[in-house]
């Protein structure tokens, strides 16, 4: 995949608000979530009360996806725009989002990530609307190139599981399949199938290693709590999105593309919300033992 060149930049100086109005977009924000979290808290009760839905019924009937039928998967071209994220580029290369991964409405962006993975509405939306502030952009109206929301410390981070630091290669679209290889071969979890699968420490241990080398590797190396938990928020979601199964993930991570037949492990009623996907995502992050890695290097 060739190199992905950024937007033009602009010469133009920077606009300053008045103060009054950068305080009216933060209680904005503000209210917006606490819209976010309540709603959040709510659909996390009704699946508390409900029955999950049943495996192959996961994405409804006339959905794309429906009954592990997917769009038909093409790998990026030259001039294709890709992010550090693998979940949006699979979206993007079976065209379920803009195959050139251009000029993708924020609204749509949370919309289809929430259909395709059986996200609650919640998380996408909160996320989404996160991605647009960190780019000065207006959720309800503006557009995003995917490359764009691999701004640097932005949610990309150092550290990554399946990408070198961005010192060592700037186009975060490309996976690093050294990186992958070694995550994968980190499995201990069998199912009852005797198939490979990731437990949470799996992914902890691997997080522990990749945060350690990249700190003794990259004298640029950064790592602020914000990231470390964007880091195992996605992290987390190879357990609560993919279930932990290796064969899957070994498509997913190495193509960027969906397994056949494949759906959803998440199976509650109202999607995975934020706060039942918290859990795993702690998980994860106090599992990292970072200090005691180095120490053994």
């Amino acid at each position: 995949m060739a190199p992905y060149i950024g937007p033009a930049t602009c010469d133009c100086p920077p606009v300053r608000l008045p103060s009054h109005t950068m305080v009216l977009l933060d209680t904005g924000k503000l209210f917006h979530n606490i819209y976010i979290f309540t709603w959040d808290a709510y659909l996390t009760l009704v699946n508390l009360i409900t029955p999950n839905l049943k495996p192959g019924n996961v994405i409804p009937h006339g959905s794309l996806g429906a009954g592990g039928i997917w769009p038909e998967y093409v790998p990026p071209k030259e001039g294709d725009s890709r992010c550090a994220c693998p979940m949006l580029n699979t979206l993007a290369n079976h065209g379920i989002l803009p195959h050139d991964g251009r000029n993708i409405k924020f609204v749509d962006l949370a919309r289809t990530v929430r259909a395709t993975f059986n996200f609650a509405p919640t998380f996408p939306l909160f996320a989404s609307r996160y991605a647009a502030n960190m780019l000065h952009k207006n959720y309800e109206r503006d557009v995003c190139n995917l490359a764009e929301i691999s701004l640097h410390n932005g949610i990309e981070h150092d550290g990554s599981l399946t990408r070198q630091d961005v010192r060592y290669d700037p186009d975060q679209g490309r996976p690093y399949l050294p990186f992958i290889e070694e995550l994968l071969a980190c499995a201990t979890g069998k199912d009852q199938a005797g198939n490979a699968m990731f437990t949470a420490a799996d992914l902890s241990r691997y997080s522990s290693i990749r945060r350690a080398e990249s700190r003794a590797t990259n004298p640029e190396f950064t790592l602020a709590k914000v990231h470390k938990l964007f880091g195992s928020s996605n992290t987390a979601g190879l357990l609560a999105i993919f279930g932990g199964w290796v064969a899957d993930l070994e498509v997913v991570l190495k193509e960027e593309r969906i397994p056949v037949g494949w759906e959803p492990r998440a199976m509650s009623r109202k999607g995975l919300t934020i706060i039942a996907f918290q859990r795993t995502v702690l998980q994860v992050e106090n599992g990292i033992k970072e200090e005691a890695v180095r120490r053994s290097m």
